[in-house]
């Protein structure tokens, strides 16, 4: 079943394969999530990327599914690597290894499935300020807003029966918090704004949920959103506007969405604030916001006096039975830069991106930005890093072009390093910055790998196979690592899943098969 699969997909990439072809690599995570591919045909002369081989979904996904029937693994990770003969060979595992064709390159192992970066909001100094909803004069402006609204309309809007005691106390226990005084009092006028298909949208351009639709939501959005270490090894949780209102985190229980735009994003209250937060207040949350959670109002009931002032002013529209508000634009996001340093720094940065500069890259500018989080070079290169000894930049992406790491020395906010360098360099610095936990060291002309077994809390380690070999050789690899990665591009699976074994994965299960589209009858 396996074999007959396999073959498919090895006839389709013979079938596409361009003139003068020597081998076509297929590299796939595939299974009921989903199915991936990258790859390519070797064309003398003509770079990998531009032959790629075909998008091979159906039978990939078939042969997850008989994979799944044979090893019992729920997805896998897998290699196709044919040639112009016919001949043909199959590796495939778990995707505890995966390839990053595609993303960096290279494969990733996952060797603590369960791990998780921390995120700097759960460490928060939470807010003491008292709640800014009052339920009473919630309660009539939400009837002053609806009262407009009829006399806009010509009509007052249909809204479900309220909420029952028992239905609010419920969803309080499911919840395992009481919600806002504001927002409980109008589920005691009505349970959200929809009767079947129809939604009022009363909350802007948001639809009102019913109690039993924000409790399932909120079991859903509790918890942060795991992208894989592909991503998440060097993301940031930035900072709101105003700052230190809401906790940096991708998700949290305290936030309870009580309204959906009805496309992955929702408003939440925030019974968990930071510091210069209210218990209470309406955040943004959801598929847009993964840069961290947007402050919207200090209240519910604010949010309604929100709304009351944009139809006093006339900021409306009418689109059949709907009012549309039309909100002022807002600055939600972090300040961010793309391009090159300005000639004026905002106080306000939190994230730059410095592209394709020409020489070694001043950072001295961006100490005017004391609240920057993301520094990332790309195609360019700095000589100083000491601009950096005083910023609270979390996610570094760096080529040093001379210079040194000491600028780095016990640097307390610095999670996550992608360090290149055009020279050998002394990393015995990291040594004493407390908090990285993301690694890439696999552009880095390390003088002595072996100082990585020092590093006291790294999960997630990038090298080159070389600099592993290394390492590995001496038995130095960090023991707290939970995911790692074997940044050379062109290796195979066959190296990858041996490079993994080293690093504590058993790897004895992988499938191997070989054969032949002549042999075969092909």
């Amino acid at each position: 079943m396996v074999e007959r699969a396999a073959r498919r997909i090895v006839e389709e990439i013979v079938a596409s394969a361009p003139a003068g072809w020597t081998r076509a690599i297929l590299t796939s995570t595939a299974g009921r999530g989903g199915v991936s591919v990258s790859g390519g045909y070797t064309v003398p002369g003509t770079p990998l990327w531009r032959s790629p081989v075909p998008s091979s979904f159906t039978e990939l996904g078939e042969l997850a599914e008989a994979l799944r029937k044979v090893r019992g693994w729920e997805r896998t990770s897998l290699e196709i690597e044919c040639k112009p003969s016919g001949e043909y060979g199959l590796v495939a595992t778990t995707d505890a290894i995966t390839s990053l064709r595609g993303w960096d390159g290279g494969f990733q192992a996952v060797l603590d499935a369960g791990y998780r970066l921390p995120q700097p909001g759960g460490e928060h100094e939470g807010g003491t300020t008292a709640p800014e909803g009052d339920p009473e004069l919630a309660v009539a402006r939400f009837r002053e807003y609806l009262r407009r609204r009829a006399a806009i309309l010509g009509r007052p809007e249909q809204l479900p029966p309220p909420a029952s005691a028992a239905a609010l106390e419920e969803a309080e226990r499911r919840i395992g918090r009481p919600l806002p005084a504001d927002l409980r009092a109008l589920y005691m006028i009505a349970d959200g704004d929809g009767i079947g298909y129809e939604q009022r949208y009363l909350f802007g351009r948001h639809a009102w949920l019913a109690l039993e639709n924000m409790v399932a939501i909120h079991t859903d959005q509790r918890e942060p959103v795991w992208y894989g270490w592909e991503l998440a090894w060097k993301s940031v949780v930035f900072d709101p506007d105003p700052p230190g209102t809401v906790r940096r985190c991708g998700g949290h229980p305290a936030w309870l969405p009580f309204a959906t735009g009805e496309d992955g994003n929702y408003l939440a209250v925030d019974l968990s604030p930071a510091r210069n937060g209210r218990p209470g207040q309406v955040i943004c949350i959801g598929r847009d916001y993964d840069d961290g959670p947007a402050h919207v109002a200090d209240s519910v009931t604010s949010l309604l006096g929100h709304y009351l002032e944009l139809l006093e002013q006339g900021a409306h529209e009418e689109h059949g039975d709907h009012i549309s508000l039309l909100e002022p634009a807002r600055g939600f996001g972090p300040s961010r830069i793309i391009g090159e340093i300005p000639d004026e720094i905002p106080p306000t940065l939190q994230a730059i991106h410095i592209n394709d500069a020409v020489g070694p890259v001043d950072l001295t500018p961006l100490i005017a930005g004391p609240n920057l989080r993301l520094l990332h070079l790309n195609r360019c290169a700095t000589a100083d890093l000491a601009p950096i000894r005083t910023l609270p930049v979390e996610s570094l992406r760096v080529t040093l072009d001379g210079g040194d790491l000491t600028p780095l020395e016990g640097h307390r906010d610095l999670t996550s390093l992608d360090l290149g360098t055009t020279g050998p360099v002394d990393i015995a610095p990291l040594r004493t910055v407390p908090n990285l936990r993301s690694l890439d060291l696999s552009r880095a002309d390390v003088r002595d790998v072996t100082v990585l077994a020092d590093l006291p809390d790294l999960r997630y380690l990038s090298l080159t196979a070389r600099q592993w070999t290394v390492l590995l050789d001496e038995g130095k690899a960090p023991l707290t690592l939970a995911a790692a990665r074997l940044a050379d591009d062109d290796a195979p699976l066959d190296e990858a899943l041996a490079w993994s074994a080293r690093l504590g994965l058993d790897t004895r299960d992988a499938l191997r098969t070989t054969g032949t589209l002549e042999s075969d009858g092909g």
